[in-house]
């Protein structure tokens, strides 16, 4: 066994249009005389055809490098020089064929069958280079491999092929190498492997298998590893240090969880219950600020009236007008029963008429719908609406008829000019608070007449030609009808009706109990009265039948529901859901 005395091969360069490695001013540094190891071939690896039947490690000698930043150790790839065909590793380029080519002469080629070399355990730094004699493993360390953001952390261990076939990834995770210190904040990754071959040249090469291996390896990792050498020269960015990530703290047990990120903290509150358009608090407020304003413009007309009272010609106007003339001779005098009882059946009727005409004003869905062979399909609320106009109608048909044939309606039909001067005196006295001495069971004064004749004989008519007009009776063969008179005419004047109805109720029902509430009770519901107003002024029985007629008129009211109404509306017709 002869000693060699030839310097190693130069390889491929490091970095595309670089010197060969390793450079020749390193070779300089390199024993000639190197030695060599036990078992390994005196011929040239080139020409050598018989295998080895135990092939020894590797010799791997350390070369200072001037300059040279410290990498991580890397464990060095050993390649076994025998007879057999050439055992091929991965591409160099992505997509590319396996390297060394097929038809490359003069590369070392295993026999077939022939195991791989056994890995040394020693680790070889950067620069070194493998012993000039032909021997079955040469090792030249790895190039350092530029760190990037999608780098394998410091620490952890960049695991290749298996080595044999059917084993574990190489290296083992048991013989990790430290992380060595870093001058930047940038961590160095692990180096690629280089594989020297023996014929003239010597290139950075990824791990090389012998066999089929159990787990692919990624295409962007063998992107990053061929292109390792060329991003080794490169200067390394600047990167700032990742800040570490803060993990929120564990609640503790029986703590309650804090709120959520972009939740507000306090909760939030349910919509409020709307009546219409205003909420139930919204119209409690309004009613008190509807109280107070009244209470102040009542206090002002007041105020007003009497000022205007304590002119000498004004008192005079009074004097004369005391807001009431004579009836003829021949008026009757009280009220009959029969006026009693309509009375009341008017107020209920009324009432209801309003209610539902509020409901056919705001519904949206009908609850259900009701129908007949003579009627259209309509809303369950339009149709109690429409019931109620019928039997108030019947109900002022009656009255005007026994008014006029029983002589009473002199008592609300104006029969003298004087009524006006005389209304406007009533209503001067009610404003100062100084209410007329007139006497309801012989004689309205001239303001009452007029009111009752408006709402009699205007009011009521009106409403019903314009209910009429919007109701389901409508003729719909009637087209000249129709054109002159229109439905918004119509539409236009029966809300306004209604209201009107609503102010004079208010205003009766307040006048009633303000000027004797159990005489002017007893005359309108319990039909008792005389021409000395004193006599009845303590008498309880009309205030007792009022409260009764108040309080069946509050049970319809409550009645008027569609679970009440459905069971009625079905005596007259088909009552459904659509």
């Amino acid at each position: 066994m002869s000693t060699p005395t030839r310097t190693p091969r130069q390889g491929l360069p490091r970095t595309p249009g670089g010197e060969p490695w390793p450079p020749a001013d390193y070779l300089a540094a390199v024993p000639q005389d190197l030695p060599v190891v036990a078992g390994a071939l005196e011929a040239d690896p080139v020409v050598a055809s018989t295998p080895l039947a135990e092939p020894a490690p590797a010799q791997v000698v350390e070369v200072p490098v001037p300059g040279a930043m410290p990498s991580v150790p890397a464990r060095p790839l050993a390649v076994s020089a025998t007879a057999g065909t050439v055992r091929r590793g991965l591409p160099r380029v992505p997509g590319g064929e396996p390297w060394p080519p097929a038809d490359n002469p003069g590369v070392p080629v295993p026999a077939p069958g022939a195991a791989s070399s056994p890995e040394p355990d020693t680790q070889a730094p950067l620069a070194s280079v493998a012993s000039a004699e032909p021997v079955d493993d040469v090792a030249i360390p790895p190039a350092p491999v530029e760190s990037s953001s999608a780098s394998t952390p410091a620490g952890d261990l960049r695991r290749g092929l298996p080595r044999i076939p059917g084993g574990q990834p190489w290296p083992p995770a048991a013989k990790a190498p430290a992380p060595a210190p870093a001058p930047a904040p940038m961590e160095a990754a692990q180096p690629v492997p280089a594989v020297v071959e023996p014929v003239a040249h010597a290139v950075a090469e990824p791990e090389v298998k012998a066999a089929p291996v159990a787990a692919p390896v990624a295409p962007a990792q063998l992107a990053a590893a061929l292109s390792a050498p060329a991003a080794s020269t490169a200067p390394k960015p600047e990167t700032a240090p990742v800040a570490p990530r803060q993990s929120s703290p564990r609640p503790q047990p029986g703590t309650p969880p804090a709120p959520a990120s972009g939740s507000t903290s306090a909760t939030t509150k349910p919509e409020a219950q709307r009546h219409g358009p205003l909420t139930t608090k919204q119209w409690v407020l309004a009613g008190v600020l509807g109280a107070f304003c009244a209470l102040g413009m009542a206090t002002t007309v007041v105020l007003l009236a009497r000022w205007i009272l304590g002119f000498e010609a004004v008192s005079n106007f009074v004097v004369r007008y005391p807001g009431e003339y004579h009836l003829p001779e021949a008026a009757p005098i009280g009220f009959p029963r029969w006026l009693a009882w309509n009375h009341f059946f008017n107020f209920f009727l009324m009432v209801l008429i309003i209610r539902s005409g509020l409901q056919v004003r705001h519904q949206r869905k009908p609850p259900a719908y009701w129908s007949s062979k003579r009627s259209p399909k309509v809303s369950i609320n339009l149709w109690l609406h429409q019931s109620l106009d019928v039997l108030w109608l019947v109900n002022g048909l009656v009255f005007v008829v026994v008014l006029f044939a029983s002589g009473h309606w002199v008592r609300i039909v104006p029969t003298s000019w004087e009524v006006f001067p005389n209304a406007i005196s009533a209503a001067l006295q009610y404003m100062s608070l100084d209410w007329p001495t007139d006497n309801g069971w012989v004689n309205y004064n001239s303001l009452q007449q007029l009111a009752y004749f408006t709402t009699v004989f205007i009011a009521a008519p009106l409403a019903a030609l314009t209910g009429f007009r919007l109701s389901a009776f409508w003729p719909k063969n009637a087209p000249a009808l129709t054109k002159r008179y229109p439905i918004e005419v119509a539409r236009a004047l029966h809300f306004p009706t209604m209201l009107y109805f609503a102010v004079f109720i208010v205003v009766h029902v307040a006048l009633v109990f303000s000027t004797g509430a159990l005489r002017n009770l007893n005359h309108m519901f319990a039909a008792q009265g005389s021409t000395d107003p004193a006599q009845f002024a303590n008498n309880w029985t009309g205030l007792w039948m009022f409260a009764v007629a108040i309080f069946v008129t509050a049970a319809a009211w409550a009645a008027c529901r569609p679970l009440f109404l459905t069971s009625i509306a079905r005596i007259f017709g088909k009552v459904s859901a659509r």
